[in-house]
């Protein structure tokens, strides 16, 4: 743990609500934010010119790090989203070890369920896990007419604040949220699901009551991505997990325009304060959606690892940045083929325009060394092809 103070914390609040805080615990207001001293990550979202490829991790701060396991141990999932202090920390812990470009925010995509009314658990050896889940319509009547973001999400944007005041200008930090068809399906199936058949019938037995759901959870994505960006949030991830579970036909009708409105909105809001962040999307196993995820207002758009980069190249026509793709499982690997798997994508994807990650985020069982050999193998290769010339989008 940190010490609780820092030069640049500007106010003070103990949130004695919460059991993990301590009683000197610092709120930082989000204003007057260390300089920021590496903006590869920024740049190669917005198509800019890099001297290496920027790298990061999903699930960066997570259970393969014996730091985490050892913070985390004995505590609630969910109550550690709700401190501030908690989330700081968990964020910093993967920077201390690894050259990353950029950090992603602790905290879990089903903090907006919550905050529409519904229980979530994390339970052990299961995961998260609705008691009573959505089962019909009528449902949708236990969930909050009006969702005061700034009340019930407060504890998230608190965290953004501290920890863009902690992390001390080092490197960009992301705020994100899930995709409304992911949190449908959540909200629908009780937990996680291997064919997400329960949701998927909503969409066909029910396809008006869906899209008041989608709707709805489309205008509570919209304020908590806005007030992310306000606490401090220097670029926003949209994770649409479940992408895959549908069709083409599915995917345009209940996922894409849902996907487009939150980037147009938010990115309108933006404007008028005078923002302007970068804003990511990942619709996993959606390969048949590049072209229309690549039209749809983000400046990003990141793959998972079955897709090929130099198609996703083709299909994108150098209209967006890209994001991933390595295999997870390629982690697994000696260092030395985890360097000619990095070399390999790079060759793919080319230097520019393009952010390195893995096409999924990092498992539990991982070897930290080996999720250093691939930031190290990204910032050589990179370096090494921007210096023989190797620097334009392929």
């Amino acid at each position: 743990m940190e010490p609780c103070g820092t030069p640049h914390v500007t106010s003070i609040t103990v949130d004695r609500a919460s059991p993990t805080l301590h009683s000197c615990f610092l709120f930082a207001k989000p204003k007057d934010f260390p300089v920021l001293k590496n903006d590869t990550f920024l740049r190669a979202a917005r198509g800019q010119q890099t001297q290496h490829v920027p790298v990061w991790c999903m699930r960066q701060a997570g259970r393969y790090l014996p730091e985490f396991k050892e913070y985390r141990a004995g505590k609630d999932f969910f109550d550690t989203c709700r401190s501030p202090e908690a989330c700081c920390e968990l964020t910093l812990q993967p920077l201390r070890r690894f050259d990353f470009d950029a950090s992603i925010i602790f905290s879990d995509i089903l903090v907006v369920p919550q905050a529409m009314g519904l229980e979530v658990q994390m339970v052990p050896g299961k995961g998260p896990t609705f008691p009573d889940p959505l089962k019909d319509p009528e449902d949708l009547q236990r969930l909050k007419t009006k969702v005061d973001v700034k009340k019930e999400l407060d504890y998230v944007f608190k965290a953004i604040t501290l920890t863009r005041h902690k992390i001390e200008g080092k490197v960009p930090l992301i705020g994100f949220t899930g995709a409304p068809w992911t949190l449908m399906a959540y909200m629908i199936e009780g937990g996680g699901s291997k064919t997400q058949s329960k949701a998927k019938a909503w969409l066909y037995r029910h396809p008006a009551a869906s899209h008041m759901l989608l709707k709805r959870l489309t205008d509570v994505v919209v304020d908590y991505l806005l007030g992310q960006a306000a606490a401090g949030a220097q670029a926003l991830q949209v994770f649409d997990s479940n992408a895959g579970f549908l069709g083409p036909q599915e995917f345009k009708e209940f996922a894409l325009p849902y996907l487009r409105d939150i980037a147009r909105r938010v990115k309108d809001r933006l404007k008028e304060t005078g923002q302007d962040l970068p804003m990511i999307v990942f619709a996993k196993d959606a390969h048949y959606a590049l072209e229309d995820l690549s039209q749809s207002y983000y400046e990003v758009v990141s793959l998972d690892w079955t897709i090929d980069p130099r198609s996703a190249r083709e299909r994108t026509g150098g209209s967006v940045s890209l994001q991933g793709n390595m295999d997870p499982c390629a982690l697994y690997a000696p260092k030395e083929r985890i360097s000619e798997v990095v070399q390999k994508m790079l060759e793919g994807f080319g230097t520019q325009g393009y952010i390195a990650n893995l096409g999924h985020g990092l498992y539990p069982d991982m070897d930290p060394a080996a999720v250093g050999a691939f930031v190290d193998a990204v910032h050589r290769h990179s370096r090494r092809m921007n210096s023989d010339g190797g620097d334009k989008l392929q």
